[in-house]
Parts: C-alpha cells; sequence; structure tokens
C-alpha cells in the first residue's frame, strides 16, 4: 500500500476506505473484515456516522493486526468544545474498541473549533492519537485555526474531486504542510456523466473509477472512496498497475467548475 508521510513523519496510506451512510450492522462488519483481506488498511469513520461500533467489530475480527491498520474517526458538530470533544473522543475509543486512534478530525469548522483543537492536541500529546487534522476547512477557516496552534494539522480531508479541485486551497495547504484527503472523489456516481471521464476509461481499459482514483494520487491527494458493493472496493483499489500521461492529467484539472455535490463548508446548518 502505498503511503504518504505526514509532517510528524507518520506514514498514511494514500487510499482508504470511506464509510459515510454504512449502517451500524453485522453486514458493515463483514464488510470491513473483506476490505481488509483484500489489502485496504485505511478506514475513515466518524461519530456522525453512528457506525463506529460495526467497524470496531469488523477490525476486531479480522485477522490483520491493529497496527497495520490506519484508523480515522472524528468530532462530530454538538460535540465540539474542549471537555466535550475529549468526552466524545473516549466514546470513540468505546465503540471502536481501540485505545487510541491514527488520525482524528474535526468534521466541519465551528465557532468552537479552536477550542477543539486545543482538546486534540492535548490528546496528541498523550500519545491517543498518532495524528491530527481537520475536515472541511477552508483558507478561511484554517486563518482563524492557525495562529492559535501549537501543532499544525497534519491533514484537511475536504469535498475534492475533478469538478471541485480548489486549487487556492491546495496551494495553500501545501505551504503549510497540510496534506489533502479528498471525500466523495467520485462524486456520489456523477464521474459517470464526464465524458472525459468516459474516453480515458476505455484509453486505458480501466473503470471511470480508477481513473479519478488514480488521478487523486497523482496529484498527491489521499483519497477514501466508499462503497458498500465488495467488488466495487476491490476494484477502486486496484489503481497501481497504470499512470494517467501528463496530458491526460491537465485534462481532468481543466474539468474544475467550483461545483460541490456535499455542503459548503462556508454555508450550513448542522
Amino acid at each position: 500500500m502505498k503511503t504518504v508521510t505526514l509532517h510528524n513523519g507518520v506514514q498514511m496510506p494514500i487510499i482508504g476506505l470511506g464509510t459515510y451512510r454504512l449502517e451500524n450492522s453485522e453486514a458493515t462488519s463483514d464488510l470491513i473484515v473483506k476490505a481488509l483481506e483484500i489489502g485496504y488498511r485505511h478506514i475513515d469513520t466518524a461519530s456522525a456516522y453512528g457506525n463506529e461500533e460495526a467497524i470496531g467489530k469488523g477490525i476486531k475480527k479480522s485477522t490483520v493486526p491493529r497496527e497495520e491498520i490506519f484508523l480515522v474517526s472524528k468530532v462530530a458538530n454538538p460535540d465540539q468544545g474542549y471537555d466535550s470533544t475529549i468526552k466524545s473522543f473516549n466514546e470513540s475509543l468505546e465503540r471502536l474498541q481501540t485505545d487510541y486512534l491514527d488520525l482524528y478530525l474535526i468534521h466541519w469548522p465551528k465557532e468552537l473549533s479552536n477550542e477543539t483543537w486545543k482538546a486534540f492536541e492535548y490528546l496528541y500529546e498523550e500519545k491517543k492519537i498518532r495524528a491530527i487534522g481537520v475536515s472541511n476547512f477552508l483558507i478561511n477557516h484554517l486563518e482563524d485555526l492557525l495562529p492559535n496552534t501549537k501543532i499544525t494539522p497534519m491533514v484537511n480531508q475536504v469535498e475534492f474531486h475533478p469538478y471541485l479541485i480548489q486549487p487556492e486551497l491546495l496551494d495553500y495547504c501545501n505551504k503549510k504542510n497540510i496534506k489533502i484527503e479528498a471525500w466523495s472523489p467520485l462524486m456520489k456516481g456523477e464521474i459517470l456523466n464526464i465524458d472525459l471521464i468516459d474516453k480515458l476509461a476505455k484509453k486505458y481499459n480501466k473503470t471511470h473509477a480508477q481513473i479519478v482514483l488514480r488521478w487523486n494520487i497523482q496529484m498527491g491527494i489521499i483519497t477514501i472512496p466508499k462503497s458498500a458493493n465488495i467488488d466495487r472496493i476491490k476494484s477502486n483499489l486496484e489503481i497501481f498497475d497504470f499512470e494517467l500521461s501528463k496530458e491526460d492529467m491537465l485534462s481532468i484539472n481543466k474539468l474544475d467548475r467550483g461545483y460541490r455535490v456535499g455542503p459548503d463548508p462556508n454555508n450550513f446548518d448542522f
């Protein structure tokens, strides 16, 4: 599994399994077991997803040692704040049946995010978390947070796909040594309707998803495609046996139109 190095030296797998909207069920636990068998070593969840218990069970059932799995969760919006973040973190550990996380993220930027970050720094210094970061933070949110930090976020997980590249945010995070991670890289299936992606899928004899995920990793973007279908989960991992040309990479970059399939981090109400 190819990894990227976070600014504290931690190695993070460049592709992982997203679990948004997977149920807190035995089926999800079994899916985690199968994903780990296939070769996934990076599992992304969140308190708000309501499925941490099932994911924890899946990891426990797997034959893959916990230390080989890069496990990520996020503090939910209502739980932000110093004391409530620590409480929420400990509850996540209990549900996930682990005594540490590999990465913990602030799920969305809120007024309490600076206070939340101080709790993150405390948990990091206590070695309860191997890396800390944020999610859905735009430049304005980072400019509010960074002057109040002792530790710069290692990761910023944002919506990223061919129609939403956010080059200014990428440049800003690169300069701050914050790795970008893509959620919804497949645009909730809308990549199937992009003519260029269809053309490239035929050219490289790959699926639409494989083309987009390969583009992600060649951009240096960590990516977490979500699927509940084991065949697609397996296929999404098969992106290390080909390479997109520079010309094709540039062609995909030109698709950018500032189009979101998810909420706007500057305008959401949850």
